[in-house]
């Protein structure tokens, strides 16, 4: 997988062969495509341990440290806690996820598993403002699917990729503020 990292990032999903991948990896391609099935099925894997950080196989949503957050009380600190995971994330992430963004644009199946992955995004979103409007932390009249949408935006990797990587903050700047702007549009005054 790493050097499929390696080359996916040098040479684009296109430039890529899973042959050029076997060679780096010194794997033969048929245990590569036992493995993987399929470039796609390469990219997925990658794409899978930069967002979790690891190949456990457990998904973000069930991890203790994002589960502990859905039972954080305050809903600064939980806002604080889910804009840290989302850091992360992007940050390990964000290179290889150009590299599905720019294959979704002429391969199928690459939009398909972007879409996949934006859903899955998109459901985690969900539950932070479920969990924000639960607790009657939303701020009048934000209502919940209006809060899902917000975090949906404000999350995303194009806001981290447009403000880290293409305009230089640091992901630390980058957390700073988006902590401050979803506590600023979604939070009651009481809950800041």
């Amino acid at each position: 997988m790493r050097a499929a990292r390696e080359l996916f990032l040098e040479r684009g999903y296109a430039g890529t062969t899973v042959e050029a991948i076997s060679d780096r990896s010194d794997v033969p391609p048929a245990t590569v495509y036992r493995l993987f099935s399929s470039k796609l099925g390469i990219l997925k894997a990658v794409l899978d341990v930069s967002i979790a950080g690891d190949d456990d196989a457990v998904p973000v949503p069930e991890r203790p440290q994002v589960q502990s957050l859905f039972a954080t009380s305050d809903p600064r600190e939980q806002v604080a806690g889910f804009v840290g995971v989302t850091r992360d994330i992007n940050s390990r992430a964000a290179p290889v996820y150009q590299i599905l963004v720019s294959a979704a644009a002429a391969d199928a199946d690459a939009a398909s598993l972007l879409a996949e992955l934006t859903r899955q995004r998109h459901d985690g979103q969900r539950r932070i403002a479920r969990s924000l409007a639960r607790r009657g932390a939303l701020r009048p009249p934000l209502r919940q699917r209006d809060a899902e949408d917000l975090i949906h935006a404000l999350m995303s990797p194009e806001i981290y990729r447009l403000l880290v990587v293409d305009r230089g903050w640091t992901p630390e700047r980058y957390a700073e503020w988006l902590s401050s702007t979803l506590v600023d549009q979604l939070l009651a005054v009481r809950s800041r």
